[in-house]
């Protein structure tokens, strides 16, 4: 590139300070939306407040952005960290209660199972007998749980 081209006169007048100074200000406006959501989020979320104190923190923090948000995370930082807790802990349990719908029965379940089929007469004893030797063979392979 030619010395006096557009785009040299461009990166002379950045110097290492000013890149620097961009760059924190973009991180910072970075951080400040994410904290923007998270209030949001909090605010739309939360199941001790009602509507109308719903409704008035969100017009606080439309109105007065910046002291919206900082007054928010004072008053009720304590509540943001309680509803991320409790929302970790029912995701935790929706997904163990879903690992344990789909994995494979144990073979004792499936032994109940088959008792109580045999019971309401839905097999007969050859059947129930088959199935049974089935399950303890199945549980004595090589894929054993």
């Amino acid at each position: 590139m030619k010395k006096g081209t557009p785009m040299s006169l461009f990166a002379a007048e950045w110097g290492t300070g000013q890149v620097f100074w961009s760059m924190l200000w973009f991180f910072l406006f970075f951080i400040w939306l994410w904290l923007l959501i998270a209030v949001f989020g909090d605010i739309f979320r939360s199941p001790d407040l009602g509507g109308f104190a719903k409704a008035l923190w969100v017009l606080f923090v439309i109105v007065v952005p910046y002291l919206g948000v900082f007054v928010y995370l004072i008053a009720r930082g304590h509540k943001m960290a309680e509803h991320a807790a409790a929302a970790a802990k029912a995701q935790d349990a929706a997904m163990r209660q879903y690992v344990q719908q789909v994995a494979a029965p144990s073979t004792a379940d499936e032994l109940a199972k088959l008792a109580d089929l045999k019971a309401q007469g839905a097999i007969d004893d050859a059947e129930y007998t088959r199935l049974k030797s089935k399950a303890i063979a199945g549980a004595d392979g090589p894929a054993a749980r």
